[in-house]
């Protein structure tokens, strides 16, 4: 790499060109301290670009020396005919010494690099040297995130969702993904149950032959996410039920008539009744559990009790 040093007014270095923008980071304010207090430590690097600079490395110094009122700072000047993907390779190397990236730095970075060396071989090798993993599908899905809504890499960065989750949200339109994004945030759910919420309300609204929003801005939906009497298990759990109950309103009530004959029915402790999944079949389950002979006995007797339940009799039709 070949440069030069020289003072450059900040008002000919384009801070609006992001081609080499890798960080995520917006806050400057330690960066902006450390300025003020012991100068500027390690200049940024630029590349001209007709009668401006283009960033390459040193977006949020040269913010900070913005904030601080500077009207000029040293950088370091690339030659002019550096080529871009050697711009590229350098930005990730900058951004990549100095922390692990996040999953937003890793997709701009591979976005970046990709750009600009199209042979794969070579790809793999630049790859490597900056510690990507070399699985291809895992870099395609990373790379992916990049281009994702700024809601869904948001999510990401603050661990509402995880890669698998953006990837699926990012196949939805933006708004859809957007409201999928605030609802998770409100709740701070598992991946299962993201997936299960995400596929009810899908559901839901091809059922109903309404949006997909409609479902996510129903009223009742919104006003358990307002309570403010209830914690995030306990709206978890009633917003589950809902869209539940609200996708399978058929099976929901032969839930609620079924525990309302089996409380009737009263079995004791160590037997228990299961009805057919979904309640689709005819072929219900009972169980016994025991520790003794005394015990199995005396289940013997609460068998002979509730096959002659009339509760029992309407349970199974």
């Amino acid at each position: 790499m070949h440069f030069k040093i020289e003072t450059v007014k900040l008002t000919n270095i384009d801070c609006k060109d992001n081609t080499y923008r890798i960080t995520t980071e917006t806050n400057i304010d330690d960066l902006t301290a450390s300025i003020k207090k012991i100068g500027l430590l390690n200049p940024p690097l630029l590349l001209e670009n007709n009668s401006e600079y283009m960033i390459v490395c040193g977006f949020r110094r040269i913010e900070a020396c913005r904030g601080l009122g500077w009207s000029q700072v040293e950088a370091r000047i690339l030659d002019p005919g550096t080529q871009k993907a050697d711009c590229a390779g350098i930005a990730v190397t900058d951004n990549a010494l100095q922390r692990p990236l996040n999953l937003i730095e890793q997709s701009r970075s591979l976005a970046l690099i990709s750009g600009f060396i199209k042979d794969d071989v070579m790809l793999a090798q630049e790859l490597s040297i900056l510690g990507f993993p070399e699985n291809q599908s895992v870099i395609k899905k990373i790379e992916r995130i990049c281009h994702l809504s700024r809601p869904i890499q948001r999510a990401i960065l603050s661990d509402t969702i995880s890669l698998a989750m953006a990837l699926e949200l990012g196949k939805l339109a933006p708004d859809v993904g957007a409201g999928f994004v605030e609802l998770f945030e409100n709740l701070k759910l598992s991946l299962n149950k993201q997936r299960e919420i995400v596929t009810f309300v899908q559901e839901i609204a091809l059922r109903e032959e309404i949006d997909i929003l409609e479902v996510l801005n129903d009223d009742r939906l919104q006003a358990i996410l307002n309570q403010t009497d209830f914690d995030k298990n306990q709206k978890t759990r009633i917003i589950r039920s809902y869209l539940k109950q609200r996708r399978f309103p058929a099976i929901t009530s032969a839930e609620k008539a079924f525990e309302k004959l089996i409380k009737a029915l009263r079995l004791p402790r160590g037997i228990k009744l299961i009805p057919p999944t979904n309640f689709e079949g005819s072929i219900y389950t009972l169980t016994f559990n025991f520790k003794n002979l005394p015990e199995l006995i005396e289940h013997k007797t609460s068998f002979d009790e509730i096959t002659h339940s009339p509760y029992i009799k309407k349970i199974l039709g």
